[in-house]
């Protein structure tokens, strides 16, 4: 079994919390995309949006937007992780 170092590990746990709390509220701010607060490390977070799995836009906000790419990011993680999505 491959093992994940503990930077990886970090930001896909990170994603994957993320990506388990995000909520939509689309009918509020015109947005289709999913919502997730951003109380996680600052440096994970920046890097998550460096590699565009969530966009943070002002550096000042409580929260992050998750991109397409930051599903499909998350849904593989989960499968690897063994762990069920919402339905």
């Amino acid at each position: 079994m491959n093992k994940t170092n503990p930077e990886n590990a970090i930001k896909q746990l990170t994603m994957v919390l993320m990506y388990l709390t995000r909520f939509n509220e689309s009918d509020r701010f015109g947005s289709k995309l999913d919502i997730s607060w951003k109380g996680y490390d600052f440096d994970v977070i920046d890097k998550l949006d460096e590699e565009d799995y969530i966009r943070q836009g002002n550096h000042r906000s409580k929260s992050v937007a998750i991109t397409e790419a930051g599903i499909k990011l998350s849904q593989s993680l989960l499968n690897k992780y063994n762990i069920l999505d919402w339905k």
